[in-house]
């Protein structure tokens, strides 16, 4: 490309140096109205790129001499890539936008302090929807904020060359990228997908990422303190001090409970159960609270 003081074109594409836009239009520029068109048309150009470099949109292709002095020989099979299942079809994909499907996988950070499983809905190659859940960093909470605003709308080779503000997250887009590519996604053989929201499904109700949180040591054994269910409450220990049950309360439905009206009293006892042998009748001699005693 050949620089100019003002614009260079290479076929459709033009570049404009910053600051010749100002200089073209500043009051009284002696540039002529061709070249002021020229650079409003490249402003786009140049605003898109942040940058003087505008992306080419065809190469010349450069030959070696000794390939220029081969002769040329007839391709034979048209061997075209092998069809993916995708929402319950096979698809051969020759294009990002051939992609679909609904996928969720984990990733984690450089020194495993923390992990991000990432869940996305695509259509025809754009993310049309994402659950960022992440565990282990509390920096990474706000990282997950950031990349739930970033990923909506961008292809998923956008999304994998895009900073996600955290790398545990940037791990988890690129190995949903290389699962959906080759056809690995839990929709590859339902019938048209997941609606978009499906996301949400996995949350369950009130809404909360299903974590289990678990300390133990040698000297004092195990303590539940979150699973599945909910927050734990109480441990019930039998006659030779092992856990044999455990009370919970389903924070994100009791907290639903009281937006609705419930008093705060009436949502915790609606949404405390037990899971497993709890009662005394059932061979509890007593109850500890995991996160005191």
């Amino acid at each position: 490309m050949q620089n100019s003081s003002v614009f260079s074109i290479i076929k459709s594409c033009v570049v404009v140096p910053v600051q010749a836009l100002k200089e073209s239009s500043a009051p009284g520029s002696d540039a002529s109205s061709m070249e002021q068109q020229l650079c409003r048309q490249g402003a786009a150009a140049v605003l898109r790129c942040q940058s003087d470099i505008c992306q080419k949109e065809s190469m010349i292709m450069t030959y070696s001499q000794q390939v220029q002095n081969m002769c040329p020989i007839t391709k034979g099979p048209k061997h075209g890539p092998a069809p993916i299942p995708e929402e319950g079809a096979w698809v051969k994909a020759y294009e990002i936008k051939d992609i679909s499907g609904y996928t969720h996988g984990v990733g984690w950070c450089a020194p495993q302090q923390g992990t991000c499983k990432l869940s996305l809905n695509i259509k025809n190659g754009v993310i049309e929807e994402a659950l960022v859940e992440t565990i282990g960093c509390s920096g990474m909470t706000h990282s997950a904020a950031m990349a739930g605003e970033i990923l909506p709308g961008k292809t998923i080779l956008e999304a994998l060359n895009t900073d996600l503000v955290c790398d545990a997250i940037n791990v988890a887009m690129r190995e949903l990228f290389l699962q959906i590519v080759y056809g690995r996604s839990q929709t590859a053989f339902s019938e048209d997908g997941l609606p978009i929201g499906a996301g949400l499904d996995d949350l369950g109700k009130g809404l909360r990422s299903m974590t289990g949180t678990i300390f133990s040591t040698k000297k004092k054994g195990v303590r539940y303190l979150e699973l599945t269910e909910g927050y734990i409450n109480k441990l019930a220990v039998d006659a030779n001090d092992e856990v044999i049950g455990y009370q919970f309360v389903k924070l994100g439905k009791m907290m639903e409970d009281i937006r609705h009206g419930k008093t705060p009293n009436e949502a915790y006892e609606k949404n405390v159960g037990t899971y497993g042998r709890f009662s005394k009748e059932q061979g509890a001699v007593k109850y500890i609270d995991p996160r005191e005693e």
